[in-house]
């Protein structure tokens, strides 16, 4: 069995991930603190409206909070396959199954939706686009509604929770 620290080196080897220089660090943590609340902000506000965008925006806010915690705890930087990457690591720096598996359903459902898109241009009157069918409409809200409380918050609970109690080992070991 590979010890962790084996494992994650994988992904340095591979260029997958690297090490944030000092002076990038700063910056690179601001950008996704920022981008995080920016992307649930921006899924409640088009819960109602745009709900395929809420699905999307809530899956970024997940994405992005998990990478400012790669950024903030571990001083990494995930560089390929971004999304895929940024769970397979997860998944060998925290061991909470519940935050792992949410992460899979986010991303699962935001890559329905680029199928949904990618469907929906290859056919442009497809039920994909809901132009004119209140009940997709509403379907899509649920789903969105859905999306948001039981996956996108429970999500980022968690994750805030680990960088809480990261700052508080921090300030206690100094």
């Amino acid at each position: 069995m590979l010890e962790h620290n084996e494992k994650i080196e994988r992904f340095f080897n591979k260029k997958l991930i690297n090490k944030i220089v000092e002076s990038e660090l700063q910056r690179y943590v601001s950008f996704f603190e920022n981008t995080y609340k920016e992307n649930l902000e921006n899924s409640k506000f088009n819960l109602e409206k745009f709900p395929r965008w809420s699905i999307i925006s809530g899956y970024y806010a997940m994405h992005d909070a998990t990478k400012l915690l790669l950024a903030k705890k571990f001083n990494i930087k995930v560089d390929f396959n971004v999304h895929k990457t940024t769970i397979a690591l997860l998944r060998e720096i925290i061991k909470d199954k519940e935050l792992l598996k949410l992460l899979r359903i986010g991303y699962k459902e935001f890559i329905e939706m680029a199928n949904d898109l990618s469907k929906a241009r290859k056919d442009r009157t497809r039920a994909q686009y809901y132009t004119g069918s209140e009940f997709v409409k509403e379907k899509y809200k649920e789903k969105a509604s859905d999306f948001l409380n039981t996956i996108v918050m429970p999500y980022l609970n968690k994750i805030e929770n680990i960088l809480k109690w990261y700052q508080y080992f921090l300030i206690r070991m100094l």
